[in-house]
């Protein structure tokens, strides 16, 4: 019997539930950035512009998935998964709202987000992050990513990782996952 509080299934990336965590992902680390090189948090105007440059469509079906985490019914943290080529999927979106994080939700998130990306074909996963995300970064060594060269010039990017994924097995490789829970 499965009692854990954790689910996570796609999600639209447009959706409410989703606008709200990238809302609050968005913020929580333009603010870190700003306050660690500039020593205030992000402009309002800034913020908004951020929020809208970056929608998130690449996240949607059938070259990207948005998955949205759940505690307890709850909306609580994301991952989107995008191709960037035909064997190499990238992860992004990662986030669990501050007060869930510790329960296991992160590595709940990127293992969904694996199933997905061997879902649409990735043979590896990448993904960029600054130096100030320490837990991120310590997330993805945990969870088996090496970091890499850069493969890309992103601006904020500072640390650049990687990961073989085991193809799925016959009877999964159809198609994403449509929920998971964490095993307990």
């Amino acid at each position: 019997m499965n009692t854990t509080p954790w689910t996570v299934a796609p999600e639209p990336y447009d959706s409410p539930a989703a606008a709200a965590l990238w809302r609050a992902y968005y913020t929580e680390v333009s603010d870190r950035w700003y306050l660690l090189h500039k020593g205030h948090t992000t402009d309002p105007v800034e913020l908004q512009h951020g929020l809208a440059t970056e929608s998130g469509s690449e996240l949607a079906p059938p070259h990207g998935q948005l998955l949205l985490a759940r505690y307890a019914g709850e909306p609580a943290g994301t991952a989107g998964v995008r191709l960037v080529d035909a064997v190499t999927a990238e992860l992004t979106r990662v986030y669990v709202r501050e007060d869930l994080r510790g329960k296991g939700g992160a590595a709940l998130l990127v293992a969904a987000a694996e199933d997905v990306a061997r879902a649409l074909g990735a043979a590896a996963i990448r993904l960029d992050t600054r130096s100030d995300l320490v837990e991120a970064r310590a997330l993805y060594a945990r969870l088996g990513y090496e970091e890499t060269a850069a493969h890309n010039d992103d601006i904020y990017a500072e640390h650049w990782f990687r990961k073989p994924l085991a193809p799925c097995p016959p009877s999964r490789a159809d198609a994403p996952r449509p929920s998971r829970t964490s095993p307990r």
